[in-house]
């Protein structure tokens, strides 16, 4: 590692040399110089061997020599550097002298500019003090607003100035220069505008309109002055003519303050629209106190008089209000209100909500959902106006009359649908269509939407979240009493039953089924459900758009919207309990057949055919009926397959004993069977459609069960060790319970079951380890391919022992 650092390899410093070479050879080399003994006492040799050694004798002395030479330049080369260095010392002392002088002139030139420009400053101050004085005196407002202005902005340059005496007074007179000019303005105006004058001046003073320019470099104060006495003045007659005793003063007639002002604008534009300068913008200064003026005195004369408000009285006024302040909106920006800024509303994204749209649109666009609206891009709201509630606010304490007033139509409005469906009974059936929504909804929805609509024009604060309320309380109404209270009620000869007490029937009895129209009616009630419940949903959007923002967490329609959910399920519940009471004789009547004593399979039993002709006759109307909602649809397939196939299972297991025969003519029909549940979403339907997946998959497993019950039932118990293997394997289900229910179908005797169980027990795969699995011995279920695999096997191990 030494060698390696010390001495660079050849790959720095290549060489030729034979001893640099990393393979050298100390004996070839010498044999190569010397290859015979004769070179090596060759007098040649000796010589340079000699000289060599000669040479080496003056090695040590030259080389002191040399290093005193090199000690001798180093010091020469320090002298060097030190001359350098002190010159460049002198250098920069040089520098700093001259640079001293000049900075001095730079700082002379820069005060003796302050000083001319002060003292030219000082000169226009004085000047323009005593100017400013003397036009003040002669009230020459014109001449006085620009000189004005320059004073002020040449007095901002002497502001560190004012310790000096001179300074001090001159900025002494100009204040009271400007206070003066106040003063005097506003006498100027008083006497021009007396606050109880008996007559206006017929038009606008030149003096008056120069002092306006006045006061605008003048304290805010004297501008607000004279904005507020003016604006006074000028309403002051309408204090008198709208005062509360008058007849016109109340709602009815609220249109005339509107009219009144209208006029007075107009008035004001002729006669001074040219005094006040245009950034004032006294024109809408004049309506905005109008607007407060008028907002206070309604609300005093509405509280005086509230027992004299109609809901018609109440709504008239507040349209005429609403509109005046759209007028507002047109006319003016709003740059004068309380914030003194216009707020820029902000255009909201496009929305997809159904419900937004344009609300001035025709009667057919009142339906606040259509299906085949709801991928239309929908309008923007349309940008606030900074207007809205200036005067309408006043009206917002007494919108409980517009609230109460909803609620009492909608209660007659509720009280008219019920009316209506009993007299006109339920809706035809219309297999052809589908199952129709009923109107009702159609008129409940368009009413809820032109309240949500007056009510946001009124107001987005409280009143909104009580008619919310109001909303909630008849969309619960709507579904329990036109809904919920018109799904029909199965009944018997004797009286009125639930479908749950007939569920309970005795053996034998006469089952009550749903007539067409019943079904029908259950498949509409079920479709206007998932109507109201889609629309409920967007109402809750749209009310959250129209309030305010503050408010919108307390909207929420939640539970209206598991309302409308319970009744969809209702219906579902009852469609299926109606077709599965039907098929419920058909299982009785399996039950109890003596299938011991079957001695040839043939067709498929009487009991399969009752079965089928069962959903032949539901299951098309009840899917031509909610063609527009195939979800549902789905889920009442879903059911049934649930509520069917654990029954007609539970019907299997009494059926017994069973003999060899007797099963396979139950094996045929249970295969029956589960081609038609597989086929029974497109029954009898000319279109052919694959049915859901999630639907075949709980056929195959249900019905697949029924077939392994019966193919372990099929198999011979001897030897017991591989029926007890076989029976585990097939049906992966370890509970003694169900063991014991298949030995009852092949009719053991019970010593023979008791050897059997005892045999099972043992035979049981031990349990997995683990919180989450020791608690349950059920096997894994296997897959339906899995499950017709072993059925295919078990069939030819029947067919060999056959």
């Amino acid at each position: 590692i030494v060698e390696s650092i010390c001495f660079p390899p050849l790959q720095v410093f290549p060489s030729q040399d034979p001893l640099d070479r990393a393979d050298f050879n100390a004996v070839e080399y010498i044999n190569t110089l010397f290859p015979t003994e004769q070179i090596l006492f060759s007098r040649r040799l000796d010589d340079n061997i000699r000289t060599v050694v000669r040479g080496q004798t003056n090695v040590g002395q030259d080389g002191r020599q040399a290093l005193e030479e090199a000690q001798k330049a180093i010091q020469q080369l320090f002298g060097k550097i030190k001359d350098i260095k002190d010159k460049a010392e002198k250098s920069e002392q040089m520098v700093k002298e001259i640079t001293r002088d000049i900075k001095q002139l730079d700082h002379a030139k820069r005060h003796l500019t302050t000083s001319i420009t002060t003292l030219n400053h000082l000169h226009m101050l004085a000047g323009g003090v005593d100017s400013l004085e003397a036009m003040t005196r002669r009230r020459q407002y014109g001449e006085v607003a620009n000189l004005l202005q320059g004073v002020v902005n040449v007095l901002e340059h002497f502001n560190k100035y004012m310790g000096i005496p001179q300074i001090r007074q001159l900025s002494e007179r100009v204040k009271a220069a400007q206070n003066e000019l106040g003063q005097q303005i506003l006498a100027d105006f008083e006497e021009a505008f007396p606050s109880q004058g008996t007559k206006r001046p017929g038009g606008p003073s030149n003096v008056l309109r120069d002092a306006c320019l006045v006061a605008n470099v003048l304290d805010p104060r004297i501008k607000q002055e004279i904005i507020k006495k003016f604006i006074k003045q000028h309403l002051s007659e309408y204090l008198v003519l709208f005062q509360e005793n008058q007849d016109v003063a109340w709602l009815d007639k609220i249109d005339r303050r509107y009219a009144w002002i209208k006029r007075q604008l107009v008035d004001y534009e002729e006669k001074y629209g040219r005094m006040f300068p245009q950034e004032w913008c006294m024109t809408e200064r004049i309506a905005v106190e109008f607007c407060h003026v008028t907002r206070t005195e309604l609300a005093k004369i509405m509280r005086t008089r509230a027992k004299e408000i109609e809901v018609k009285l109440l709504l008239f006024a507040i349209q005429r209000t609403t509109n005046f302040e759209g007028l507002l909106a047109k006319r003016f920006s709003g740059c004068t209100l309380a914030d003194g800024t216009v707020k820029k509303p902000e255009v909201p994204p496009p929305s997809t909500n159904p419900f937004l749209e344009d609300e001035t649109g025709t009667e057919t666009d009142e339906i606040l959902i259509e299906k085949s609206d709801t991928d239309k891009p929908k309008k923007p709201k349309a940008p606030d106006n900074p207007f809205h509630g200036i005067v309408s606010k006043c009206f917002e304490p007494h919108l409980y009359v517009y609230i109460e007033s909803q609620d009492k139509n909608l209660s007659e409005l509720i009280d008219r649908f019920v009316a209506d469906f009993k007299a006109q009974g339920p809706p035809k059936p219309n297999v052809d269509e589908g199952g129709a929504v009923l109107p009702s909804c159609a008129d409940l929805f368009v009413y809820y939407k032109k309240c949500m609509v007056q009510c946001s024009q009124l107001s987005t604060g409280e009143p909104m979240i009580a008619l919310t309320t109001i909303f909630q309380k008849y969309l619960r109404e709507y579904a329990w009493k036109i809904l919920s209270g018109n799904l029909p009620k199965t009944t018997s000869s004797s009286g009125g039953l639930t479908i749950t007490s007939l569920l309970k029937e005795k053996e034998g009895s006469e089952v009550a089924k749903f007539t067409l129209e019943e079904l029908c009616l259950i498949c509409s009630i079920l479709s206007t459900a998932e109507y109201c419940l889609a629309t409920t949903q967007q109402l809750e959007e749209k009310l959250k758009e129209k309030v305010d923002a503050s408010l919108v967490e307390r909207i929420n329609l939640t539970g209206e919207m598991d309302t409308f959910s319970i009744v969809i399920s209702n219906s579902i519940q009852l469609l299926v309990q109606d077709l599965d009471a039907a098929c419920d004789p058909a299982l009785t009547a399996m039950s109890k057949m003596q299938w011991q004593n079957v001695e040839h399979v043939g067709d498929q039993s009487p009991y399969v055919t009752s079965v089928i002709l069962h959903i032949k006759q539901n299951v098309p109307i009840i899917r031509d009926n909610l063609a527009s909602t195939r979800k549902y649809f789905t889920q009442f397939c879903i059911k049934f397959a649930n509520s069917f196939i654990p029954k007609f299972i539970n019907h299997l297991f009494k059926c017994k004993p069973i003999s060899m025969v007797g099963a396979e003519q139950l094996l045929l029909d249970t295969h029956s069977l589960k081609m038609v549940l597989l086929d029974l979403p497109s029954i009898g339907s000319q279109v052919v459609r694959k049915a859901p997946a999630s639907y075949t998959k709980i056929v195959v497993k249900g019905m697949t069960r029924a077939e392994m019950i019966l193919k372990v039932v099929m198999a011979p118990h001897e030897p017991p060790v591989v029926f007890v293997d076989n029976y585990i394997k097939l049906l992966a289900d370890c509970s003694t319970d169900t063991f014991q229910k298949i030995l009852d179908m092949k009719g053991l005797k019970r010593s023979e079951q008791s050897s059997m169980l005892d045999l099972f027990r043992q035979r049981l795969p031990a349990p997995p380890s683990g919180v989450e699995n020791a608690g349950s011995l059920s096997l894994s279920t296997p897959t339906p391919e899995q499950e017709s695999s072993r059925i295919r096997k078990l069939e030819k191990l029947i067919k060999k022992r056959l």
